[in-house]
């Protein structure tokens, strides 16, 4: 029997880069393969070719033995294959039902949609997949996990066999991605095959039946979950060995660093997103910030940095109140932001990496001298920075924005990591970076924690804020649930903190816990 799906050769070449060198990928049937490779190693290039949004430049497609070729998204719906996004594809004033058939309409006599076929439909699909989403509902009304699971409905109701996850479970609590995996195993039970790309090596080894790696836009093995771990995985990848657990010592808490009182905050649709946040960041500790993305972190991350104005409250900052401050003033006081939004944040796409390196003190000496800047010095400094920081460019003058996505982070890390600082504000910090590069940033958070700045640390990712963090505040709706220390907490306790629910019984740690929404 046929495999479901090969490609045969697959070859993708850009302007200086071998993006897919000769790749042969083979997905059968009721299987679940999983993609892993670094930041930039090709697996993107590679699925957009499969989905039809990029052509190869050698290399054949074959759908259950039969060449096919995939021109557009179009061509590879009717070929069966579908594609979750990491981000989702959702239109939130819109009901499930709309949703789902958005240019696969139903309709009845006169042109009329007919919504009542499509919501009987989805709901057959929801009850024969365990996927419990209610069709009448409006996106935005639901939590981010069911809106997943609505995504998966939009491949089913147009009959996909191949479903590629990219990144599933990078938004969603601990207990959500548990239910993602009993779904996937379901899908799977019932004829499905699935692609998943993940950068997670847990969940790689937990749901998988294969695993492929890829390294510099080619293959350079295959293993399944009985004869890998976590550390063999990351050495394949990344071609040495890799330590995936932060060292850190215990934490010295100095003085208050950073200070937030009955902060308020709305978005520019005039939305209370931020309520009633109090948090204190000491000299010497890093407090995680957890929560599933949206509910708040990213407008109090904007608050503190003077990028977004509170409607209330108070941010102080190394014993002064900087809640009227420009960016520039928080940064002069000793302040780095690594932003979540690397291109709208945290450079400008036009101009070199090597200005980008100095986007924060390229007004002060030796960069300029009076209006004129010196460009043999911003030169050198970004040279020694493309080195420590491994940033892969082709040279220093090279446009930031023609870099990966990975590279563009690695020249914000290095800008913001390689000065005095005394608070660092990191959000997402290692959004994008292969596991060789998280271990580095880690350590590079570590080393200025142990220097005795303080740090508040915002990810998604429950692992990153449990590895790092002195403290966790969780988020949810943007109120902070509650403070609690990192002393034997659990993922599950924190989760549950992540999804509004507040946990019955004593903390884990056996420490006081500071509660600051009552739900």
């Amino acid at each position: 029997m046929a495999p479901i799906l090969e490609l045969k050769g697959i070859t993708k070449r850009f302007p200086g880069v071998l993006a897919n060198d000769h790749i042969d990928l083979t997905l059968n049937k009721g299987e679940i393969l999983a993609l892993l490779g670094e930041n930039g190693a090709g697996k993107s290039t590679l699925m957009n070719i499969l989905y039809g949004l990029y052509q190869p430049d050698e290399g054949e497609i074959f759908i259950n033995g039969e060449k096919v070729v995939i021109n557009s998204p179009t061509d590879a719906i009717a070929q069966g294959i579908g594609m979750v996004h990491q981000h989702f594809m959702l239109i939130p004033v819109f009901t499930v039902t709309e949703n789902v058939m958005l240019g696969n309409e139903s309709v009845k006599q006169l042109g009329f949609l007919d919504r009542e076929k499509a919501a009987q439909r989805i709901t057959e699909i929801s009850d024969r997949f365990n996927l419990e989403v209610d069709p009448t509902c409006y996106v935005k009304d639901i939590p981010v996990g069911v809106q997943q699971r609505v995504e998966i409905i939009k491949l089913l109701y147009r009959d996909a066999e191949i479903l590629i996850f990219d990144e599933p479970t990078a938004v969603l609590t601990p207990q959500e991605a548990d239910e993602l995996f009993v779904i996937m195993r379901l899908l799977i039970e019932h004829g499905k095959s699935i692609i998943f790309i993940t950068h997670k090596l847990r969940e790689v080894l937990e749901i998988s039946d294969r695993i492929m790696v890829i390294r510099r836009g080619a293959v350079v093995g295959e293993t399944i979950p009985e004869q890998a771990d976590k550390n063999s995985l990351a050495a394949m990848m990344v071609g040495r060995e890799v330590q995936l657990e932060v060292k850190k010592t215990e934490s010295k808490p100095g003085e208050v660093v950073c200070s937030i009182e009955d902060l308020v905050v709305v978005n520019n649709r005039d939305e209370i997103c931020v309520e009633s946040v109090n948090l204190d960041v000491h000299a010497g500790e890093i407090v995680g910030v957890a929560g599933v993305q949206g509910n708040g972190q990213t407008e109090l991350v904007y608050a503190v940095t003077g990028l977004l104005k509170n409607v209330s409250g108070k941010v102080n900052i190394l014993g002064q109140e900087v809640t009227k401050f420009t960016p520039r003033q928080i940064t002069e006081l000793g302040t780095a932001h690594i932003p979540e939004d690397r291109q709208q944040d945290g450079l400008v796409l036009p101009f070199s990496v090597a200005e980008n390196l100095v986007l924060c003190t390229y007004y002060q000496e030796p960069f300029s001298k009076g209006v004129l800047l010196q460009y043999p010095v911003i030169m050198e400094n970004a040279e020694k920075l493309i080195e420590n920081f491994d940033i892969r460019t082709p040279s220093a003058a090279t446009s930031v924005g023609t870099l990966s996505g990975g590279n563009q982070q690695k020249v914000i890390i290095a800008r913001e990591l390689s000065r005095p600082i005394k608070f660092l504000v990191a959000s997402q910090p290692t959004r994008g970076l292969d596991v060789g590069s998280i271990e580095y940033i880690h350590k590079r958070i570590v080393q200025k924690r142990d220097e005795g700045a303080g740090v508040l640390l915002v990810s998604p990712e429950l692992d990153e804020i449990m590895e790092l963090s002195d403290r966790i505040a969780v988020m949810y709706r943007g109120r902070v649930l509650a403070v609690v220390p990192n002393k034997g907490i659990s993922k599950e306790y924190i989760g549950l903190l992540m999804a509004g629910v507040m946990p019955e019984g004593p903390v884990p740690t056996g420490e006081s816990v500071v509660v600051e929404a009552t739900l």
